[in-house]
């Protein structure tokens, strides 16, 4: 790649690391403080990452039906993003937060659906469609920063401080994304009219929908409490913000080394073992409560979550190359539909048993389910192909 190239892919990355790992996942580590000050439950805290990811829900829609203008709708949704962020350390009052994490939702989901979709279709308009996964690196390397930042701001400047600080560092990604980005021209994307054809429902996208909802849901509860979980764990309270960080730097590298893999080994194959790796992940710490184990189950969350989030987008774009914006879109609306009821019921599980294990076995579970669909669905696609290639050979 050139340099064009690459900061173009550069400035993605930083979008990314803006909407996902900065407006959507510090929540995570900052949580733990704001509840000690504050005094909300947990069952609060399940209400508010829901309403973020009920705007994530929102926006991921939006972005499928948005054809003309993308690059100036992006921006302003990250402009609108990272004020939400800044009013978070500003204001203290929980229904302004509801609805300051509900923006922050919704102009995360367009912006994760705009900016992949806008650099798929560039890398593949110059050939390099191999580099895609590297822009989802931003996701982890978005979760690092929030890992180091947040308890190096809180201890001087409190929760607020760590809202406000992250504010301003997105504001600075958000201007060098501008400066990368001044020569990239947008073509508008061709409106799907026939996007639910034969192929379109015959294929991987029902089962594959269907797989990747379940996992939106079991995810997001590990992807919500990890800290506040292991904060709350006494011999293990001083290591809570150093396995956030080790999530980051599990998932910074994942997305480009399990792109790699998806060129030598098929997409199931991989999925399957990312999945795998998932459930381990969010159930260790049900049977192990060490230092070793917790910060082995946050590596494996993210070496995965990145992961199966690459491998089912890039999997989608390979089978839709011309549709790649409603593919994405249609993919995260379930996903982020998942994510909506996660945070609920984990926070109502917590309350009933009293412990966190409860919500991670029902996260393992359902992660499991998600593995299940996505196996027995392409075994019966493939079952039902052949059965109609040997009807059509006849």
């Amino acid at each position: 790649m050139n340099r064009q190239h690459i900061g173009i892919v550069f400035g993605g990355i930083l979008l990314l690391v803006v909407a996902m790992g900065i407006s959507r996942f510090a929540f995570t580590p900052i949580l733990p403080f704001m509840r000690h000050d504050v005094g909300f439950s947990l069952k609060v805290a399940g209400f508010l990452a829901s309403s973020n990811y009920i705007g994530y829900f929102i926006g991921a829609l939006w972005a499928g039906f948005i054809y003309r203008q993308r690059k100036n709708v992006l921006m302003a949704s990250v402009v609108t993003n990272v004020l939400s962020v800044i009013l978070m350390g500003l204001i203290e009052v929980y229904s302004v937060w509801l609805v300051l994490r509900l923006i922050a939702g919704i102009t995360g989901g367009l912006i994760f659906v705009l900016t992949s979709s806008i650099i798929m279709d560039y890398l593949a308009k110059h050939s390099l469609s191999r580099w895609s996964g590297y822009v989802f690196s931003g996701i982890g390397l978005g979760i690092a920063i929030s890992g180091l930042c947040v308890p190096a701001i809180e201890a001087r400047f409190a929760w607020q401080g760590a809202w406000l600080g992250l504010g301003i560092l997105s504001a600075i990604f958000l201007f060098i994304t501008s400066y990368l980005w001044r020569s990239l021209v947008v073509q508008d994307s061709t409106k799907v009219t026939n996007s639910l054809d034969t192929k379109m429902t015959k294929g991987f996208m029902p089962w594959l929908i269907l797989s990747y909802g379940l996992e939106g849901l079991g995810y997001i509860i590990t992807g919500t409490f990890l800290v506040d979980i292991i904060h709350n764990i006494p011999s293990l309270q001083a290591y809570s913000s150093y396995s956030w960080v080790i999530v980051g730097l599990a998932a910074i590298p994942s997305a480009p080394v399990w792109t790699v893999l998806l060129e030598k080994f098929s997409a199931i194959k991989i999925l399957f073992v990312a999945y795998i790796l998932q459930v381990v992940g969010i159930l260790l710490p049900v049977f192990a409560q060490t230092v070793w184990s917790v910060l082995l189950a946050s590596f494996l969350f993210g070496l995965t979550f990145v992961g199966i989030v690459t491998l089912t987008t890039s999997y989608a774009r390979q089978l839709f190359p011309t549709k790649s914006g409603f593919v994405v879109s249609l993919l995260t609306t379930f996903y982020a539909f998942g994510q909506i009821i996660g945070p609920i019921i984990a926070g109502k599980l917590v309350e009933v048993y009293s412990s966190y294990k409860a919500a991670l076995i029902f996260a393992g579970v359902i992660v499991f389910l998600a593995l299940l669909v996505m196996v027995i669905g392409r075994w019966l696609t493939v079952k039902k192909e052949a059965v109609a290639e040997h009807t059509i050979s006849i």
